[in-house]
């Protein structure tokens, strides 16, 4: 089965970048902004960007932000780490655009509003649908660490609503 959603998803991004391949780009313009092209290869150098702790108005219990990237226009994408002590967790929020999960240690949760409790694992990787509310975070004793992925629309990459609450976190996965 994760073969067949791993070809499902990497089928369209081949098809992409064999199109901006091409000479003249996928709609036989220029693939990149000139500015774009002239600015070349930026490494991020690992800890170059300060560690935040995650707000108490956003998250439940300790989480740690490590920024990795922020969007370079044209692009709108950006990225962290956040690793979540057990127990801790977002708020509900949503996201414009979507939001991948990619676990990288640990045990966590996720929910998608409505929906039940599921447990995620290191390799896992989790898509959360345009404007779909929902939380995710730790199990109640395991620490969890995932990269979240997400676009911004017009500046906005999140909005926040209220606080997970003990019942809801509590349902068994």
């Amino acid at each position: 089965m994760k073969a067949i959603v791993t070809t499902a998803l990497a089928l369209p991004l081949l098809a992409l970048a064999a199109a901006q391949a091409r000479p003249g780009g996928a709609d036989g313009g220029s693939a990149v902004p000139a500015a774009a092209a002239r600015e070349g290869v930026r490494v991020s150098r690992a800890g170059s960007q300060a560690s935040t702790k995650g707000p108490a108005e956003w998250f439940t219990g300790v989480v740690r932000v490590d920024p990795l990237f922020a969007a370079n226009a044209p692009a709108r994408g950006a990225g962290a780490s956040v690793t979540f002590e057990p127990g801790a967790r977002t708020a509900w929020h949503a996201h414009p655009l979507g939001q991948t999960l990619v676990v990288t240690a640990g045990v966590g949760r996720v929910q998608g509003w409505g929906g039940a409790v599921q447990e995620i694992r290191p390799g896992d990787v989790v898509w959360i649908p345009a404007g779909q509310k929902h939380w995710h975070g730790a199990a109640p004793t395991t620490a969890m660490t995932h990269l979240a992925l997400q676009e911004a629309l017009d500046g906005k990459v999140v909005e926040w609503m209220e606080k997970v609450s003990d019942a809801q976190y509590g349902t068994q996965p």
